[in-house]
């Protein structure tokens, strides 16, 4: 099994950082080439026409080799809400459709489509959390002949409980709906392909479990909705931008794939230097490794929370990067102080402690966690 990777990060001794679900940090070489990048920006003429390409075709390959993809399946988003614009403009949505979200969906992934079932006459449908804890019957049965969207995740972002987009993705085609999935707090630590999911659009942020830089992500589209409308007009999606003496010989063609969809700006000389070397280390790990190995530790998280009284969901609901610890009633709301003062950093989600382990944790971390809990329960 792949070892701790804390040497790589700039974390002092004292500090317990449970929380990669909020935000991750960079690695210390990733900072390095942040600081070049700035740097460089001293000096703009150092900055070559082809780096305006160069630096997003990094991008483009290395987060496709994440998901099993293209790299011509990509494209470069500022954020997961541009995404799920971008997925909401081309999906056509008519009038007692339905869309399905999840029960305390992250709500990039929801306001835009309340936003479009208000100007179809459509409906928004809220699957509720299952009592049974299996979020992936409760969203199949949810999916009928009505359903033109499913937008989901692979894991609910406030606890970790799995969902089977696999299982889902070929409900989904059989009624004739489109799936949207927003994999910001699973990609790089959990294994996820396209091939086998099959969804219409995919975007992720960087920042959390991606260790890269904040306002920077990237999206997939499906080669079938590749001939879509992007929601701005940018002169470097279109054919021939590499030419810049000619930029003004404006081109109705836009670049192949899913180069559309980009963002004004893609080659953002200080964001997407960060981007690749931090998406360079998750390749170079691997998803699989990097996903047995924080298993190893949410699975002892949930030993240690069971020894003490506490629920967590079933092994085979939970996801391997982040777990719910349950508390009747909520949380005490003594406790987060408690563990701010001792350095913990850990999130109160609902009535759970999410505790979202990474590379840089290992199980004397899981220890100190479960020091302050059982010293104040």
């Amino acid at each position: 099994m792949m070892q701790c990777q804390k040497e790589l990060f700039d974390i002092p001794d004292g500090i317990t950082y449970l929380n990669a679900a909020y935000m991750g940090p960079l690695t210390k070489q990733a900072a390095k080439i942040g600081r070049q990048a700035v740097e460089k920006k001293l000096a703009p003429w150092s900055i070559k026409i082809n780096e305006f390409f160069d630096l997003p075709n990094a991008i483009y390959d290395l987060s496709s080799k994440l998901i099993d993809a293209e790299p011509w399946d990509m494209a470069i988003v500022p954020s997961v809400s541009y995404g799920i614009a971008i997925a909401a403009k081309n999906i056509q949505l008519s009038k007692g459709q339905k869309i399905i979200v999840l029960a305390d969906q992250f709500p990039s992934n929801v306001y835009q489509w309340n936003e479009l079932a208000n100007d179809n006459d459509a409906l928004v449908e809220t699957v509720s959390w299952p009592e049974d804890g299996d979020w992936t019957a409760a969203i199949l049965e949810a999916i009928d002949d009505k359903t033109a969207v499913v937008a989901a995740e692979n894991a609910h972002w406030t606890n970790g409980t799995k969902i089977d987009l696999i299982a889902i993705g070929k409900k989904a085609r059989a009624v004739g709906a489109s799936l949207v999935v927003d994999l910001t707090q699973t990609l790089g630590v959990m294994p996820f392909s396209v091939k086998e999911v099959d969804p219409d659009y995919m975007v992720a942020g960087c920042y959390k479990w991606l260790l890269g830089p904040y306002s920077f992500g990237f999206m997939y589209v499906a080669p079938r909705n590749q001939a879509g409308k992007p929601i701005e007009e940018n002169w470097i999606t279109r054919k021939d931008a590499h030419d810049f003496g000619r930029l003004a010989d404006y081109k109705g063609e836009y670049q192949p794939g899913a180069r559309r969809f980009d963002m004004g700006e893609k080659s953002n000389f200080i964001n997407a230097p960060i981007a690749a070397s931090a998406l360079t280390l998750i390749n170079q790990l691997g998803v699989e490794n990097i996903s047995l190995y924080i298993k190893s530790l949410t699975d002892y998280i949930a030993v240690r929370a069971m020894a003490i009284g506490l629920n967590v969901a079933e092994a085979q609901q939970r996801a391997p990067n982040l777990i719910g610890i349950n508390f009747n009633g909520g949380v005490p709301a003594h406790l987060a102080p408690a563990l701010a003062a001792a350095n913990i950093f850990v999130s109160i989600r609902g009535d759970s402690i999410r505790v979202a382990p990474h590379i840089y944790n290992d199980k004397s971390d899981i220890d100190r966690l479960f020091e302050v809990l059982e010293g104040e329960i």
